[in-house]
């Protein structure tokens, strides 16, 4: 199984392994990893599962599709270039070791 690595804004690593075809959301959540709060489920309509992928892995997890684009400019945190919804971005072999960095705020 993959393993993510998720960084909180105080800069606390939770590395958790996660299942192929879960999203990068579902693998904090059902891990009980803080800072992600999640609260459409996944479908892409709050922006409360936001992180930044580490630049290193940015041409791995793919583009932002254009209604995720739409959501990150509802964050409650600035996003940048690297910024995704965490729901958005699917778990493959390709993304073990994947580095997501936490907001300091999803609301």
């Amino acid at each position: 199984m993959p393993k993510i690595t998720y960084i909180s804004h105080a800069g606390e690593r939770a590395v958790v392994e996660v299942p192929v075809g879960w999203s990068v959301m579902e693998g904090a959540i059902q891990n009980d990893v803080a800072g992600i709060v999640a609260e459409c489920g996944g479908g892409c309509a709050c922006a409360t599962c936001h992180v930044f992928v580490d630049p290193l892995w940015t041409d791995k997890v793919g583009e932002r599709s254009a209604m995720e684009q739409d959501m990150l400019e509802c964050t409650a945190t600035d996003s940048t270039e690297v910024s995704r919804l965490s729901c958005q971005i699917k778990v493959t072999e390709d993304l073990d070791g994947l580095i997501v960095e936490l907001p300091e705020s999803q609301t």
